[in-house]
């Protein structure tokens, strides 16, 4: 497996000023820091590729993250959060603030439901609550009403705000070291795939593996 990959997250304090998400994402466009989620890493069973990339930045107060996909097939059938979203057109975000094996996944699919909690191992999830989830924008181009698969060709993008005090983090002008991982999927679509930011070692997929995190650093 290649090494570990290194995101720099700038500090971007004017977020917390913009009005709309457009400004927001084009300011994460302008300063943020620039990425794609391309490591296909069950290629013989899961090949496809959609172009997958996302923008970061912080605000010392909250961390930005703006999707943007390309893709063939489009679900969105599930509508309420905690659902599981990654059978839809899904991005996901999983992280590790501290060295304790701690983490927290959070998985959004095109339209912005969301599956989230924080854990030890898979198997022990501590579900986020309501009031929890609440605290997480989101703002999806492809609006908020679910809908069945459809085939063509689609872009669409999804902004993530996510406060840090959410999973334990205050930044206080110095760098936060942290590790994590992005994924692209979509399991239950017309063409399955799995995809990272940071390669996965495992036998199937399995995105839960902190052990194959990159390194994220607020700066």
């Amino acid at each position: 497996m290649a090494g570990k990959k290194v995101l720099r997250v700038p500090y971007l304090p004017l977020l917390e000023a913009q009005e709309s998400a457009d400004g927001v994402r084009h300011l994460l466009d302008d300063k943020g820091c620039v990425s794609t989620i391309s490591e296909v890493n069950w290629a013989a069973e899961y090949p496809y590729r959609p172009l997958t990339t996302f923008s970061v930045g912080h605000s010392g107060q909250s961390l930005y993250i703006d999707f943007l996909v390309r893709c063939n097939f489009l679900r969105a059938v599930n509508e309420a959060d905690q659902s599981p979203v990654s059978q839809d057109s899904c991005v996901e975000f999983f992280v590790s603030p501290r060295s304790d094996g701690r983490y927290w996944n959070f998985e959004f699919n095109c339209i912005g439901a969301i599956n989230a909690s924080h854990r030890v191992e898979r198997r022990s999830p501590t579900r986020l609550t309501s009031a929890e989830l609440a605290m997480v924008r989101r703002y999806a181009s492809c609006g908020d009403r679910p809908f069945c698969e459809l085939e063509g060709l689609f872009v669409w993008s999804l902004l993530v705000v996510i406060p840090l005090e959410l999973i334990g983090v205050e930044y206080k002008g110095e760098p936060v070291s942290m590790t994590g991982n992005f994924y692209k999927c979509a399991s239950a679509t017309s063409q399955p795939h799995y995809l990272s930011w940071n390669a996965v070692s495992a036998p199937r997929p399995d995105f839960h593996r902190p052990e194959c995190f990159g390194d994220i650093i607020l700066v």
